[in-house]
This record gives structure tokens, C-alpha cells and sequence, in this order.
């Protein structure tokens, strides 16, 4: 009798406390760190509660690597955690702030739609920070309204798990729910949050924005936080500033070859985008090159080619002086002793590049050692490569399978010269044959998330709330290296159509 004429408020909390309890099963372990900062560096708040959520894609893999077990857990309550409706015992949900120069202009940033609700510890004791994308209205939104579309979620979620399964360090996408409310855009689009996965959110705009405060001691302690969270090593150092910069370009200049290595086209290299960590961060207006060309851009902003794929080293270091020049008061007592210092660090990217790219390049191509014929042997197949406008991806997997013979452009004289000295070169590796396209096999993916493939699953997902496209893509995705027929489809160039492909800033 007493339960027909219970409150609403008490229905309300009996639903939802039946809700946390089921919740805590999911082996949640949080530890925050970050909301100990000074206070200018975030602002605490929980994310806005949506409609009506639902889960749209749940990464079972990446949950388990987490250590976390969703078995026990309904489809509903999952969809209450990811979209922020319930919080997870033990989280703290904040919005960081941070600055950075977006294509070159210097602004003041934040998480504009995200929430980082916690750092969870995993069995092997790593942190990772989960963060909502797309969760609502921050201190940092700047007129925005916080939220974020299905399809620009969906298509982070398929290219940073893309990413790390070619081995390429990155944040990961465990969750995508959809919110039960639309969000306005050029048109009305389905609502929905990605739960991005990261070893941490520190980025050069983060140093940037502490910078601006003026208070050294403010900036001391993120120093002592990214050394104590990344480089633990560096703890015992007499100068942590100067070693956590030389730390991240090492950590940068592996990044970006990794870029080059694979055709990915970031498309938006501003400060802000760019982690102490190493892991590729924001899945915007990125692409995979198809056509080899040095100069290929495919943000729909990018009007100077100023994230070009030739330019993203050019980029790196000059997002790494930007990351310089906030460490400077540390670096050195002496201001023009300090800018030294940190000049001849930064330096230093050069020679990293180019030694850490030829070696890159040596193995996409199977050579061990070095050969002093092996520099003009790389920049030859890449000039042949854009002359004859062939498919970068593709272009190595058929050297790596010996299968040039089935595709005519290959039947050109130039190539057919530049064949000859390969194999002559391959010759002299002090390994096998076999070892040399072992090594190819590591380093050439046989299949990339090709764009066209993408916006295929995307519009599908849109138009027929189905991601049956987006699974059957992701599947092939999860095993980039290993030749098999299904995939054939999925290794296919876009059939030219006279338009550019672009993509647009909508993560």
C-alpha cells in the first residue's frame, strides 16, 4: 500500500540507487590526480544529463584491457554510465583548461564538450583517464552548447582504434552512446558522447595555459605532475624542465614518423592537439592518404595546406618550440642561457627525424643496415610514386607481396629501372630474403581505414540508425597487417569522381 503512494523524488532515487549498485559492479577503480592542480587549471562540475541514452558501440576488448567487466551490467546502465546520467563511484568529473595556437594564432581553450570524470587504475596498475566527449555545456564552451553529433563520434571511434592497431600510440574510444537528442548543426543531427580513453590529457596548450597565469609555481608543479604521470625516470633529475622537453621530442619524432609511415593526415596540429604523451590526440578533419602526394590536405580549413602531409614534421617542431618556450624560467636561472638550451634541444628534431624516417622508410622497403645508395633508393620510389599518382598504401603491399605485375602502372620503365636496383639492394641485407619482407609486413598495413569506406559507414549509421557498416568496418580494421581475402574490398582506392575529398572539424 505504501509503495502505490511513494514519492516521485523517492521512485526517483529508488531507480536510481538500484541503477549505482548494479554500476559498481563494473570494477571501476579511480585515483584522481589531476583535481589536486591549482585550482586555475580546471573547473569541477558533472556532465549535463541527457534524455534518453542508449548504447550504440561498446569496445568489449578495450574494456577488458581496462580490467573492467560490463557481463553483469544491462545494456540500460551502461548507457546511464556513458552518457554521464549516473557517475561511477569514485570519479570526480572535471573540465581541464588549457590554451593553444590554432593554425598559428595563439587562443585561450578548455574542454568545451568534454568531461574527464576520473583517472581508473588498471590490474598492471596504469592510469588512464576517462573523459566524456560531447557531455554538455563547460566553463570553457565559449557559446557552444557541449554536445556532439553521432557520425563525427562514431568516426573518432573507428580511427583511434584504427590507429592503435597499426601500432601508432593513441587515445582510444571505449563507448558510444547516443543521447535521445539532436543537436543542430548546418542541419538537425542524432546527439551522442564518445568515452575517449588516454593515458592522460596534458598537452602542450595545457603548459601554454599555465604559462599565461605567471606564477612559477604554478607551472613547477605541472612540470613535477607530467614527469611523475609519464617519465617517472626523470624524477632524480637536476633539470626535470629540460628533460621532459627532450623527453617529448623524442616521444613527438616517433609520433610523426609513425604518421608518415601510414599515409594519416592529422589535419589539425594545433598546440592543443598535441600531448606530453606521445599518443595521437582529436580525430577531426584527419584522413589516410591515398594518392601519394606530399601536398595532400583534406581539412575543409586547412586553405594554406599548413597541415599538409610534407608539413607535419615542419609542424611537430614547431608545436615543440611552442612547448620550449613555456619551460624557459625553468630551464635556466639566466633567461638568454635558458632560450639557448632550449634551442639546442629543439634542434635536435631534425637529425631525429631524418635518421628515425630513412630507418622508417628502409624498412617499408625490407633493408637492413645502411647502404649510402639507400637515400636516393627511398626518394626515387616516392618521385615515381607521385608522378604516376599511385596509391601510397597500396603501392607497398604490392612490393611486399611480389605482386607488381598485376596492376600496369607498374609496367613503367622508371619503375622497372628502380626494381632492379631494389633487388640488388636487397641482396646485400646480411638477413634473408624472407626476413626482408617479414620486415615489410610489420611495417606496411594491407588495409587503412580508406575515407570513402568511412563516410560509407557513417552516412549508413546516420540514415538507418544501423552500424552494421561501422562493425564490419571496424572488424577488418582490428587486424591491419594480415592479408585475407574478406578484405579485398576494403583495400579498393576510391573510384575517381573530380571531387576532393574533405572532412571537416566536427569531433
Amino acid at each position: 500500500m505504501g509503495r502505490r503512494f511513494e514519492s516521485f523524488r523517492a521512485r526517483q532515487t529508488r531507480f536510481m540507487n538500484a541503477k549505482i549498485s548494479e554500476i559498481s559492479k563494473i570494477g571501476w577503480k579511480f585515483d584522481n590526480t589531476y583535481v589536486h592542480l591549482p585550482d586555475p587549471m580546471l573547473s569541477q562540475l558533472s556532465p549535463v544529463p541527457v534524455k534518453s541514452p542508449k548504447i550504440a558501440v561498446l569496445n568489449e576488448t578495450l574494456a577488458n584491457q581496462l580490467g573492467l567487466d560490463f557481463s553483469s551490467v544491462s545494456n540500460e546502465n551502461l548507457a546511464y554510465v556513458f552518457s554521464g546520467n549516473v557517475l561511477p563511484k569514485g570519479s570526480k568529473s572535471i573540465a581541464q583548461a588549457y590554451a593553444g595556437h590554432q593554425f598559428g594564432h595563439f587562443t585561450i581553450l578548455g574542454d568545451g564538450r568534454a568531461i574527464l570524470i576520473g583517472e581508473h587504475i588498471n590490474k598492471n596498475k596504469k592510469r588512464f583517464d576517462i573523459q566524456f566527449k560531447g557531455s554538455g555545456v563547460t566553463p570553457y564552451s565559449r557559446n557552444g552548447d557541449g554536445r556532439a553529433a553521432l557520425g563525427p563520434m562514431l568516426r573518432e571511434y573507428i580511427i583511434s582504434e584504427a590507429m592503435f592497431y597499426l601500432n601508432i600510440p593513441t587515445t582510444r574510444s571505449l563507448a558510444v552512446v547516443t543521447t535521445g537528442e539532436n543537436v543542430i548543426r548546418e542541419t538537425s543531427l542524432i546527439g551522442a558522447i564518445l568515452t575517449r580513453v588516454a593515458s592522460s590529457h596534458l598537452r602542450v596548450g595545457t603548459f601554454q595555459y599555465a604559462a599565461t597565469l605567471g606564477d612559477l609555481e604554478i607551472l613547477k608543479t605541472l612540470v613535477d605532475y607530467a614527469v611523475d604521470r609519464h617519465y617517472p625516470n626523470l624524477r632524480d633529475e637536476k633539470n626535470k624542465a629540460l628533460s621532459l622537453l627532450e623527453a617529448v621530442v623524442q616521444k613527438q619524432t616517433e609520433l610523426v614518423i609513425n604518421w608518415m609511415r601510414v599515409g594519416f593526415i592529422h589535419g589539425v596540429m594545433n598546440t592543443d592537439n598535441m600531448t606530453i604523451s606521445g599518443e595521437t590526440i582529436d580525430y577531426g578533419p584527419c584522413a589516410f592518404m591515398d594518392t601519394y602526394d606530399p601536398e595532400t590536405v583534406f581539412s575543409s580549413i586547412d586553405h594554406q595546406g599548413r597541415y599538409a602531409y610534407i608539413n607535419q614534421p615542419i609542424i611537430t617542431k614547431w608545436n615543440l618550440v611552442k612547448f620550449a618556450e613555456t619551460l624557459i624560467p625553468l630551464i635556466h636561472d639566466n633567461e638568454k642561457k635558458s632560450i639557448e638550451i632550449a634551442q639546442e634541444t629543439i634542434n635536435k628534431f631534425d637529425s631525429l627525424y631524418q635518421e628515425g624516417w630513412t630507418n622508417m622508410m628502409r624498412s617499408k622497403i625490407g633493408l637492413f643496415g645502411n647502404d649510402k645508395k639507400d637515400q636516393n633508393l627511398i626518394e626515387n620510389l616516392l618521385s615515381w610514386m607521385k608522378k604516376n599518382k599511385t596509391d601510397y598504401t597500396n603501392t607497398f603491399y604490392l612490393l611486399m607481396k611480389e605482386k607488381t605485375k598485376e596492376d600496369k602502372i607498374f609496367e613503367n620503365s622508371e619503375f622497372i629501372n628502380w626494381y632492379k636496383k631494389w633487388k640488388i639492394r636487397l641482396k646485400k641485407n646480411k638477413q634473408t630474403l624472407e626476413s626482408s619482407f617479414n620486415l615489410m609486413k610489420k611495417n606496411n598495413p594491407v588495409v587503412i581505414p580508406r575515407n570513402y569506406k568511412v563516410e560509407e559507414a557513417l552516412d549508413f549509421a546516420n540514415n538507418n540508425l544501423d552500424l552494421k557498416l561501422v562493425d564490419n568496418l571496424f572488424q577488418v580494421l582490428k587486424k591491419p597487417y594480415t592479408d585475407r581475402s574478406e578484405i579485398k574490398d576494403y583495400q579498393k582506392p576510391p573510384i575517381p569522381n573530380g571531387r576532393t575529398y574533405k572532412t571537416y572539424c566536427g569531433t
